[in-house]
């Protein structure tokens, strides 16, 4: 029988700290599982998302959950999340309005992701209170840049 190959002893840089969760967003199933894999090797529990309703409904800010707010977010602590700017129903733009409104959410990072590089987008997701934004397809060094919303969020 063979042992695991995931030991404790290959956490990496977030090796003394709590693993970070973080909410990956997007419509494309493959790139959720590019996310979803670069986000792992940083030693991430990574939940994925295929749109922003869902995102928010994770987050517990969907219409029908104002009531039970707080104890959903406390199921599902968060501490950064990134999202694809282009999606169907929701733009990535529109979460990232809607988290930063949240009294509860607001200080949670939020990364922009998207394939296509137009900078007054950029300027716009930033202004609203965006982390980051990122050019896609994300690769391993995208995601090292990270680290520092990622180590800073579990203080």
């Amino acid at each position: 029988m063979e042992a695991s190959s995931s030991s404790s002893s290959s956490k990496g840089f977030m090796a003394n700290v709590e693993q970070p969760h973080v909410l990956a967003v997007d419509d494309s199933l493959i790139d959720r599982k590019l996310i979803e894999k670069l986000l792992t090797n940083l030693s991430c529990k990574v939940t994925t998302a295929e749109n922003g309703a869902r995102a928010l409904e994770f987050l517990g800010l969907g219409d029908q959950q104002h009531n039970s707010l707080e104890s959903n977010v406390s199921n599902s602590k968060v501490n950064l999340v990134i999202t694809d700017y282009c999606m169907p129903g929701m733009t990535g733009y529109e979460l990232l309005k809607k988290i930063k409104e949240s009294s509860i959410m607001k200080e949670v990072p939020v990364v922009i992701m998207s394939s296509e590089n137009v900078p007054n987008r950029i300027d716009k997701c930033l202004e609203e209170g965006a982390q980051m934004f990122m050019l896609k397809p994300l690769r391993q060094s995208d995601i090292k840049k990270l680290r520092y919303h990622l180590m800073n969020c579990n203080s």
